[in-house]
């Protein structure tokens, strides 16, 4: 059995072990293991991307073992209910894998200046970047809720230890709503399980399907997909579900908002299409007005606030929430174009966001402050920071030769087959989303220049490595999309034929 992907999972314990026997007073070598920690999922996720096959159809790399066996005793008899260690990737979850190592080891180099307990930081940040890891190879239920469960715990530690001022009520705000969202998924996954008798994603999408798995009440079907959209739009998040991550981008450090706004968030759609879009095709369809709704509410919404905001944080976590407009925008439009739309969004918005926070949290270093009315010709001061951020910003609105063009074209034009109303007043957004990015953006490395600004340093080469990585991921995508277009084929002709069927 090939065990790569169980390796890939729980590599970053290597880090956590590592760091384990190191003196808290060591920071040098606290560092450096928390580092390699990342390092060595991402050589092992780019050598399962070595052996992955784009043009195969269904799983690959699977693993699976007898995990736990019970007897349930009921009126009708006893019924023995298994759950299985099951692991596999599609071309979907693989994209996200890389995606999650890229942005884990640039934000571990961004996490360099850590200096207040950076050893129990590093465990943490390794430990998020396990269950992150672990909610894209599971392919059974069960599995996929621990990891899930397992990304809540550090990352509440993360922000509540080492955030901002208001950095406890951010956690708590955090594991509040999530926890809520958790406690939503465990009982529809219950649900699913008692119905069915299996937690395999793959037996459980046939036996949906099935006649049986049909008639078995289209009300508990609905059900269950309108709580699976509550519980995986808490995580996105959807409007108004959404003033949890608001807190958590203003108050986290900067490098575990990297984390979170370019991964942590992109489970809540890959919950939505692997579950929603994939277990219940037919009644997605039936939701699919009420989500492309959804979708330009916080397209508009997030543009509109994000206007008005005076602090770089406050722009970007605004933005976030009108670019997973977009996200939903692709999958309500339920044709080949909308949903690979969507699937450049959560990848492009992973790298755009992850570079833009991570030039913030520069910025803050450098003069303590990220309000927009503090700055002013930074280019002056800081000509590649300032290169570098007018070039995210142009991404994130959607420049062509930028992923984020691409990802808004493609959402856009699958939903103008389907519904061309609702995507007409989406445009709106596209247009906003350039106001408030140019704004922000031309008002800090242009403007008038402050004489405070002339004694900051541009970026090191510590830090140039994972503002131009991202940037050159950025434009490679925005160039040439086949890249990831390929890895993604036999997974949306599975979707889609669901979806016509």
């Amino acid at each position: 059995m090939n065990h790569m992907l169980s390796l890939l999972i729980f590599s970053p314990l290597v880090g956590i072990i590592a760091l384990s026997f190191l003196s808290w007073k060591n920071e040098r070598a606290i560092k450096l293991a928390g580092l390699f920690g990342t390092v060595l999922p991402l050589i092992l996720v780019l050598i399962a991307a070595a052996g992955f096959h784009s043009s195969v159809s269904g799983l690959q790399m699977t693993e699976q073992a007898n995990w736990i066996s019970y007897t349930l005793e009921g009126i009708n008899g006893s019924m023995e209910l298994k759950i299985n260690y099951e692991l596999g990737i599609t071309g979907l979850s693989l994209v996200l894998l890389i995606l999650t190592a890229v942005v884990a080891v640039l934000a571990a180099l961004a996490s360099w200046n850590m200096r207040n307990a950076s050893k129990s930081y590093f465990i943490f940040f390794l430990i998020l970047e396990l269950g992150m890891l672990g909610v894209f190879a599971s392919q059974n239920l069960f599995l996929f809720f621990i990891f899930f469960e397992i990304t809540l715990i550090p990352m509440f530690f993360l922000i509540g230890r080492w955030g901002y001022a208001d950095r406890e009520k951010a956690a708590f705000s955090f594991l509040i709503y999530n926890g809520i969202g958790s406690a939503i998924l465990l009982i529809v996954f219950v649900a699913l399980f008692m119905k069915t008798g299996t937690m395999n994603y793959g037996e459980l999408a046939k036996t949906l399907a099935s006649p049986d798995g049909a008639s078995a009440g289209s009300t508990f079907r609905l059900s269950v997909l309108v709580s699976l959209l509550i519980a995986f739009g808490i995580k996105l998040p959807i409007f108004p579900l959404h003033t949890w991550m608001l807190r958590v981008h203003v108050q986290a450090p900067p490098p575990i908002v990297m984390l979170h706004s370019g991964i942590l968030l992109k489970i809540g759609a890959y919950g939505l299409f692997t579950f929603g879009m994939g277990f219940f095709p037919e009644e997605f369809k039936s939701l699919g007005i009420l989500i492309a709704i959804l979708g330009v509410i916080n397209l508009l919404y997030g543009a509109f606030l994000a206007i008005v905001q005076t602090d770089l944080k406050k722009v970007l976590a605004y933005s976030s929430v009108s670019h997973m407009g977009i996200v939903l925008i692709g999958l309500a439009a339920m044709n080949e174009a909308g949903v690979k739309g969507a699937i450049f969004q959560l990848v492009s918005h992973g790298l755009i966001s992850a570079l833009l926070f991570f030039l913030i949290g520069v910025l803050y270093e450098r003069s303590g402050s990220s309000d927009i009315q503090d700055f002013g010709g930074l280019a002056a001061a800081m000509p590649v920071t300032a290169g570098v951020l007018l070039a995210g910003g142009l991404a994130s609105l959607g420049l062509p030769g930028m992923s984020g063009f691409i990802s808004e074209f493609l959402a856009f034009v699958g939903l103008f087959q389907t519904m061309p109303i609702i995507a007409a007043v989406g445009t709106v957004g596209i247009i906003l989303t350039a106001v408030y990015i140019l704004r922000a953006v031309l008002a800090v490395t242009f403007g008038a220049k402050k004489e405070a600004h002339s004694a900051f340093k541009d970026l090191t080469v510590l830090e140039k490595v994972p503002a131009f990585v991202l940037l050159a991921l950025v434009l490679l995508i925005g160039v040439y999309p086949e890249i990831l277009s390929k890895s993604l084929t036999t997974v949306l002709d599975t979707i889609l034929l669901g979806l016509r069927g």
